[in-house]
């Protein structure tokens, strides 16, 4: 824009900002005079609203500009407990090993005395350009965490000072890379502290990675990359928002530029083109600046939030884990007594008539659940809980009979041998369903919910699933072999 086109536009918006103040004043003595001309007490009536108006404005406005409270991070439970927890898990589960080689590197990185940094972002960001301008010509080292040198990379380098590693990690937001994002995730908890490089604005998946970052109270760089982009006006402005965006969760926002190459087309003097190839140079010493600063205090001061990353990553990774076993176990106990049930209800008159004498089966099930999932229970809440199923059962035995006639229509070879088949393949049915129920609302709820329990039992009743009939039609058929087998 040109001086003088600049000027015109000055002049034309303070004039502009003048009138509007003139109509605002004029505006204003026209509303204090038709005021005056009102009665007393609407006066006061007007004015108490006004001065309401005025306090809420203030109020909201002070909300809004007041200093945000620092995020606390995640507390991670004692190393001694988590441990515990791993050890009570299955020994052949791959993934518990997994959990074990953790606690290993978070201890050989402690023995080491070296600072670990992880440059981090989404793909495209240019995060393997800022690390080779910040370790020119360095080798990748040895990870001592097997399975991961593919995914992970470090270089060591003594530029900034003794021992330090720089860890390059895959990016995220990669479409089907969700097992590379997550090494990425886990090593960026691994690390003293993280250098997060985005190429603008945050999207929203970043600014969801920083706040995960920021709970697990990581040090953290934000690094707007490709600075040499923009003009000195676009590359504040940019700054000005990310920081906005990033809402106080970084240590720092910076403008960089990692270099790398750029590929153009020259036209030369004779007419013709080529493609150029040509590299840019690297500008990122107010990244290294803000490193320093941060990690000044060496690795021994900062392993105190880095072991609290780690244990607390693990916390969520091995409640997850005790979770998925405890889904299967709880599916192996319930077969288990299904099974039982089918045979002790090959003579029963109707389903549910007998649950008195199934009774002592159905109670050491709800133990055997109640225990897998660490919830304390009363023989008077297991009563209970038998009373409520027993009255579910009286209202709706015609369901459970009308389902289970259905299903064995499927399997003639079953369907044909009787009344007897129908109302094992029904106990089948109550028992999965009485079972299933009280698992989800123990492990949801960690307690024993009679209520919740039944409402859920009571939607497996009426439950046709194909896949699920199908199951119980072949547990109640090897049952049934097992029992006519003649012993040797």
């Amino acid at each position: 824009m040109s001086r003088r086109l600049r000027l015109l536009v000055t002049t034309v918006g303070l004039a502009a900002l003048a009138w509007l103040l003139l109509a605002s004043i004029e505006r204003a003595i026209a509303l204090a005079e038709r005021f005056e001309g009102l009665p007393q007490g609407v006066r006061w009536l007007v004015g108490g609203v006004l001065l309401l108006l005025v306090s809420l404005g203030a109020a909201v406005t002070v909300w809004w500009l007041r200093p945000r409270r620092p995020r606390a991070p995640v507390t991670a439970p004692d190393r001694t407990s988590l441990e515990a927890r791993i050890a009570q898990l299955r020994h052949d589960d791959a993934g518990v090993e997994e959990l074990r080689s953790e606690l290993t590197e978070l201890d050989r990185r402690r023995a080491s005395a070296r600072t670990y940094l992880a440059v981090f972002g989404e793909i495209s960001t240019g995060k393997s350009s800022l690390i080779a301008a910040m370790v020119p010509g360095a080798a990748p080292a040895s990870d001592a965490r097997g399975g991961t040198t593919r995914e992970v990379t470090h270089y060591e380098t003594s530029a900034w000072g003794d021992g330090w590693t720089i860890a390059d990690v895959p990016g995220s937001a990669e479409a089907g890379g969700e097992a590379r994002e997550r090494l990425a995730r886990a090593e960026a908890l691994r690390a003293h502290a993280v250098v997060y490089v985005c190429a603008g604005d945050l999207t929203r998946s970043q600014a969801e990675e920083l706040r995960w970052l920021g709970d697990f109270g990581k040090p953290l760089v934000l690094a707007v990359n490709k600075a040499d982009q923009w003009t000195d006006i676009e590359r504040d402005q940019i700054l000005q928002h990310v920081r906005e965006q990033a809402d106080g969760i970084p240590d720092a926002v910076l403008a960089i530029s990692a270099g790398g190459e750029e590929r153009f087309t020259r036209r030369l003097a004779d007419g013709s083109t080529e493609d150029v190839t040509r590299r840019r140079p690297a500008q990122w010493q107010p990244l290294r600046d803000a490193l320093r600063r941060l990690l000044a205090a060496g690795p021994s001061a900062l392993e105190a939030q880095r072991e609290n990353a780690v244990l607390a990553s693990l916390h969520e990774r091995t409640g997850e884990r005790e979770r998925a076993y405890r889904a299967d176990e709880a599916e192996r106990i319930v077969s288990r007594y299904a099974r039982r049930a089918i045979v002790g209800a090959m003579a029963a008159v109707a389903p549910g008539s007998d649950l008195v004498i199934q009774g002592a089966l159905a109670a050491s099930m709800v133990r055997a659940l109640a225990s897998l999932h660490d919830v304390r229970v009363t023989d008077v809440e297991v009563d209970n809980l038998l009373r409520q199923v027993r009255m579910t059962l009286r209202t709706g035995t015609s369901v459970v009979l009308a389902v289970a006639g259905n299903a064995l229509k499927a399997f003639p070879g079953l369907g044909t041998l009787g009344g007897g088949v129908l109302h094992a393949f029904a106990y089948a049915l109550i028992f999965d369903s009485f079972g299933r129920a009280l698992a989800a609302t123990l492990a949801e709820r960690q307690a024993l919910d009679q209520a919740d329990a039944g409402e859920r039992m009571r939607e497996l009743l009426n439950e046709v699933d194909a896949s699920r009939l199908r199951r119980l039609a072949d547990l109640t058929g090897e049952a049934l072999r097992l029992r006519h087998e003649p012993s040797d």
